[in-house]
């Protein structure tokens, strides 16, 4: 957003929080983000307001908009068909329109009185461009199914927050040596975030990449859950996915997902076309027998898995996800 121009009065890099307790934590900064925002507003005349996602902030923001008489535009809708169902209830009353990201978003909310519009992924965005993050990173997105290095390689995608990446990649790790002991030829790379320290990655033993140079290299991911399911969908790489939280945090989950699965080419496809290894299930040897197969070019259980990501590629529709939205604000600033 820098480099498109865009005056930042915060950077969210440094703002992600996962759990209740660092939520908590940070509220204070949060909290004086919010008074400084509605300053900001009443300053500028601000007319249109743009949240995008993270909704345990742009929810109160959005409030607070409506009664200021602004128009509200909500891209990337909290998930709500997932957990808090009752949040769909604030979205009618708190939104003008909510742009979506995901096609069965859009149905979902408009159930619940929402003005739910589907706009695409802007991961589709991304393909060809040459000024985007990915560009830089070598072969990012692409498909189908694409000629990679000799060799087999591992893509080990454990997040991009601090706490995920502390609880998950350890496991990531184990079950990469794992594997690489009963498949010597195997190489495994992890996916760095740019902004995380090197520190979080010192204990894993294994090279580290950029997440598109990871995506270009992998024959096989192992994978938290997320949109790097979906990057690697669109790249038509098999993949295993894996999550835990601690135990407070998974019962209170538990006690409030509405869905089946976490996987987004899971929720997409309406079935499970990749394997999910969450909490107690996510151990290093389920990990690796899980990934094993996909390693193996000839293997009939990567070969069905490429095929299913060829069609949940399918179901996102095309690029032009940018311009659909800039054109919803063209609509509410006319």
């Amino acid at each position: 957003m820098r480099d498109a121009g865009v005056q930042l009065i915060a950077d969210f890099r440094h703002l992600a929080v996962m759990g209740a307790v660092e939520a908590v934590r940070r509220l204070p900064t949060f909290l004086a983000l919010e008074r400084r925002t509605r300053r900001l507003w009443k300053e500028q005349g601000v007319q249109v307001f743009l949240p995008v996602d993270f909704p345990g902030l742009n929810m109160r923001l959005a409030g607070a908009a409506r009664r200021r008489g602004m128009r509200v535009l909500y891209y990337i809708a909290p998930q709500v068909w997932a957990w808090r169902q009752r949040r769909a209830k604030k979205l009618a009353r708190r939104c003008d329109r909510v742009l979506t990201v995901l096609p069965f978003e859009a149905p979902v909310l408009g159930d619940w009185g929402v003005d739910a519009r589907y706009v695409g992924h802007p991961l589709l965005d991304e393909v060809g461009r040459s000024d985007s993050p990915r560009a830089k990173e070598p072969d990012a997105v692409a498909g189908p199914e694409r000629a990679r290095p000799r060799g087999e390689t591992l893509g080990i995608f454990p997040g991009s927050r601090a706490q995920e990446v502390g609880r998950i990649l350890p496991v990531f790790a184990d079950a990469a040596r794992h594997l690489q002991g009963t498949h010597p030829g195997v190489r495994c790379v992890v996916a760095r975030a740019p902004h995380l320290p090197g520190s979080l990655f010192a204990g894993c033993g294994l090279p580290l990449a950029s997440t598109g140079e990871v995506i270009a290299q992998a024959t096989a991911a192992l994978t938290k859950s997320g949109t790097i399911t979906l990057e690697l969908a669109l790249a038509r790489i098999p993949m295993v996915v894996g999550y835990a939280m601690s135990p407070l945090e998974w019962g209170v989950v538990r006690s409030m997902v509405k869905v089946d699965a976490v996987a987004l080419p899971n929720l997409l496809a309406g079935r499970e076309v990749i394997p999910e290894l969450l909490q107690g299930r996510l151990t290093p040897s389920a990990a690796a027998a899980a990934v094993a197969p996909l390693l193996d070019r000839d293997s009939p259980r990567r070969r069905q898995m490429v095929e299913d990501l060829g069609e949940v590629a399918g179901r996102l529709g095309g690029p032009g996800c940018a311009d659909r939205v800039a054109a919803h604000c063209e609509e509410f600033l006319a």
